[in-house]
């Protein structure tokens, strides 16, 4: 797997001239749409990419955009991989393996999300303030030691700063904010309403199928982590969600979140 990760960052560096990104983005469910509104130097499809997987799930176009936002160099995952498509973790979190060799040094995660906590609202924006595993670690296995240790501490997974600074920029812009912990579960399902109670019962706010894996490798490389989730859907009420409606709600509230993330860059 190492020698299949630096072969594919090559590949990468040959096909965009050695494209230097500074910040790794990955976009979520229904977020897609911020990624065609970076000024794009080069654009790859996943499927042209050596050793990348493809991603299978609707919503998720499947392109690398390496391109600038607020003058900084960046690229950008437009659909992620989950391990309910059949993928093991190891290929999950590959691209983020992948853009840590291109040479960026944070790391931008969104996804779309269940609201636990009830004092959510569908459309709200929640910054991720820590999250709750419940998939397998992406870091079972031998350690790849030329990455990181074999036991990483994840006190500060999601960097303390850059949520202060998230949160001065939506006061300023007058976005709402929610914050909260992230449960990581496997899917494909959406969650039972015994599940959601369960959640909450163990400090979950929001839960998703997604994030967690890449956020874990990332810190296993010491970049430091900004999570957002769009809550789509209320889950302790009797709404009854479908993927349909979760890309329609993240579309509705990508535009504040690409504010968020648009002055977050710019003040790197």
């Amino acid at each position: 797997m190492s020698e299949q990760i630096k072969t594919t960052a090559e590949y990468i560096r040959t096909a965009t001239g050695d494209y230097r990104p500074e910040v790794g983005i990955i976009l979520g469910t229904g977020l897609g749409d911020f990624a065609d509104r970076i000024e794009a130097a080069h654009v790859l499809d996943y499927k042209s990419i050596p050793g990348f997987p493809v991603s299978t799930v609707e919503g998720h176009k499947g392109r690398l955009i390496f391109g600038e936002i607020e003058g900084r160099r960046v690229v950008a995952m437009q659909g992620r991989f989950h391990y309910y498509e059949g993928y093991g973790m190891q290929q999950v979190t590959f691209p983020v393996r992948v853009m840590a060799l291109l040479g960026i040094r944070c790391l931008f995660v969104s996804n779309a999300s269940g609201g636990i906590n009830t004092s959510f609202r569908t459309g709200d924006l929640m910054v991720i303030t820590d999250h709750i595993n419940l998939m397998p670690n992406p870091l079972i296995g031998p350690n790849m030691a030329e990455f990181g240790p074999r036991f990483p501490d994840m006190h500060n997974c999601y960097d303390k700063e850059l949520i202060a600074r998230a949160t001065a920029i939506a006061e300023r812009e007058g976005i709402k904010l929610q914050y909260g912990v992230y449960v990581g579960g496997t899917g494909p399902t959406f969650e039972t309403q015994a599940e959601y109670r369960y959640f909450k019962a163990i400090g979950g706010d929001a839960a998703g199928m997604s994030t967690v894996p890449e956020v874990i490798v990332a810190r296993h490389m010491s970049i430091p982590v900004f999570g957002m989730s769009v809550i789509t859907n209320c889950g302790l009420s009797d709404e009854i969600g479908d993927h349909e409606d979760v890309q329609l709600q993240g579309r509705k509230a990508g535009a504040r979140m690409e504010t968020i993330f648009r002055a977050l860059i710019r003040e790197l």
